[in-house]
């Protein structure tokens, strides 16, 4: 839960929350809700092909009664338009409840007298009800939003780029770089497990951890480590130190120490603070720390760190740390 809300709150993603509701209340609220797009000054063209029909049908059926209602019969022939013959055509595959005979003498009264009339500008259908204004102001209320979203993210993105230095990718090329230590070189017992944890400033929801199993792939606990006090204000997060922690499925506690920066380990009030997390520890590269369970031993060794610069103390927060775990069953 705490991740997903550290993941909100950065500002690209407000950023892009903000453009999708932004975008809603625009189209949704504003463009169908509140000011809806009204259709005036319809014509029977624009109505629905079988409602053309029943219109056509009606024309026959009052001019089969009055064959005197000739000028009538040709004005409803004309509100149809371009749409007529098609119409015609349809109900004469389907006259029912007229009959062909009807069909076929409104057909015959009315078509030499058709002139349909070419068509003029501003007659060509419906019209939408909308004051020009109004469409002006919404066109540039979205055309700005949508600008000033783009202009966010880009700002944040750079931003986060200019301060928070390389990715997050850059610290998994270096964990790659780094290389394992070869204890059964020196004659040690190989650790029943290695893996390497490495961050960079910028990684503001690190947080790594590991499963430990047994040869034979039982699983016995669990180690990791993850961001533990952090200095200053602003994104990214200055880490100004980590928990190394190590969980034994046989013990009844996880164990934690904390690597702490040089200003964080000589700084009292940190170091008290801090130490109730576990023991304290100063991170410098080739440091190890030792962690113990019911059976399990961890080692974890600096490989690499390096301090970030800025308004801040000197060494009070890391650009980038490298840990090295290895694990054995006691």
């Amino acid at each position: 839960m705490e991740k997903a809300i550290e993941f909100i709150k950065k500002p690209w993603v407000i950023g892009g929350l903000a453009f999708i509701v932004g975008l809603f209340i625009g189209l949704v609220v504003l463009g169908w809700g509140l000011w809806p797009v009204q259709w005036y000054d319809g014509d029977f063209t624009d109505l629905r092909p079988d409602l053309q029909d029943e219109y056509l049908r009606t024309a026959i059926a009052l001019y089969a009664k009055d064959p005197a209602g000739l000028p009538a019969a040709v004005k409803s022939w004309e509100n149809l338009g371009e749409k007529g013959p098609d119409a015609l055509a349809r109900v004469k595959a389907a006259p029912a409840p007229l009959t062909m005979e009807t069909v076929l003498a409104f057909e015959n009264a009315v078509a030499p007298q058709i002139q349909v009339p070419e068509a003029t500008p501003g007659t060509g259908g419906a019209a939408p009800r909308t004051t020009s204004s109004i469409l002006i102001i919404l066109g540039i209320m979205c055309v700005v939003t949508l600008l000033l979203a783009v202009a966010l993210i880009a700002f944040f993105l750079l931003r986060g780029k200019s301060i928070g230095g390389p990715a997050p990718i850059s610290a998994y090329q270096a964990e790659q770089q780094a290389k394992m230590t070869d204890y059964s070189a020196s004659g040690e017992e190989p650790p029943m497990a290695q893996f390497m944890a490495s961050y960079k400033l910028g990684d503001d929801l690190f947080d790594d951890s590991f499963s430990i199993d047994s040869p034979a792939g039982e699983f016995l606990g669990e180690c990791g480590v993850g961001i533990s006090e952090t200095i200053g204000v602003g994104d990214p997060k200055k880490v100004t130190a980590f928990e190394v922690w190590l969980f034994d499925k046989n013990d009844i506690q996880t164990v934690t120490k904390v690597l702490m920066s040089a200003h964080a380990f000589n700084d009292e009030a940190t170091k008290t603070k801090l130490s109730a997390k576990g023991e304290p520890t100063l991170s410098q590269p080739g440091q190890q720390v030792v962690l113990e369970t019911a059976t399990l031993q961890l080692v974890a060794r600096v490989v690499d760190m390096s301090y970030g610069e800025g308004a801040l103390p000197p060494e009070s927060f890391f650009n980038e740390l490298i840990l090295e775990l290895a694990v054995w069953q006691k």
